[in-house]
């Protein structure tokens, strides 16, 4: 793992009590790119010191912070992880490995719970939904959207994904199916998150993702 040069993506809204322990799980070879979102907080700060490149989106969305990261990326391969601590960037390693080996092109983390506080049922509720709806889709059978993820950085930046909203990560599996490009799944722990997730953390939001998630069904070509 140390030989290859990987970049993390990690889109990042006030996660200060979140980010040093994220941080610290990076694996050797791996470059984190904290994508500063407008945090209130000391997020930048935080990541600055751990010797992440810290990157400034203004514009809110979880798409346009995942992208601004995408852009500057130079790794040959790109991760994405939240930043909110649950989800370990030690499990990266196993993600890596199918693409390295040829045999994926984008390998998804399915989501593993550690406990029952770790997803609400709401949000594990939406993400059934989302799963069902990707795996007609694609053809492939998917259980979860998954938040961790790797693949080819120019490859990935070639399929022309335009959402910059939470509806991001799903263009990015429709795309990459409709390209030809073979998806998997790896399991990955789930813990429960530092602080309220700005999406799942309530049911208006989880609902206002589905929103955005089924204009993006609607919009990327069959």
């Amino acid at each position: 793992m140390a030989a290859v040069h990987l970049d993390l993506v990690l889109p990042c809204l006030d996660e200060e009590r979140a980010l040093p322990w994220v941080l610290g799980r990076i694996p050797p070879g791996v470059r984190a790119i904290v994508v500063d979102n407008g945090s209130t907080d000391r997020s930048a700060e935080i990541a600055e010191a751990a010797g992440a490149l810290v990157v400034r989106e203004a514009r809110r969305g979880f798409g346009a912070a995942a992208n601004a990261g995408l852009e500057a990326a130079d790794a040959p391969y790109v991760a994405f992880c939240d930043a909110d601590a649950s989800l370990d960037p030690a499990e990266l390693p196993g993600l890596l490995d199918p693409v390295l080996a040829g045999d994926a092109d984008l390998v998804l983390g399915r989501r593993r719970p550690t406990s029952g506080s770790a997803w609400p049922p709401h949000a594990r509720f939406a993400n059934l939904v989302l799963s069902t709806w990707m795996s007609r889709r694609t053809g492939v059978r998917l259980h979860d959207l998954g938040p961790m993820r790797v693949a080819r950085t120019e490859a990935l930046r070639g399929l022309g994904i335009r959402d910059r909203r939470s509806g991001y990560p799903l263009e990015m599996v429709l795309r990459a199916s409709a390209a030809g490009w073979r998806i998997c799944e790896h399991d990955v722990p789930y813990a429960p998150r530092e602080g309220r997730s700005k999406v799942t953390g309530t049911v208006r939001g989880t609902f206002t993702a589905i929103g955005d998630m089924s204009r993006i069904f609607a919009e990327v070509g069959r």
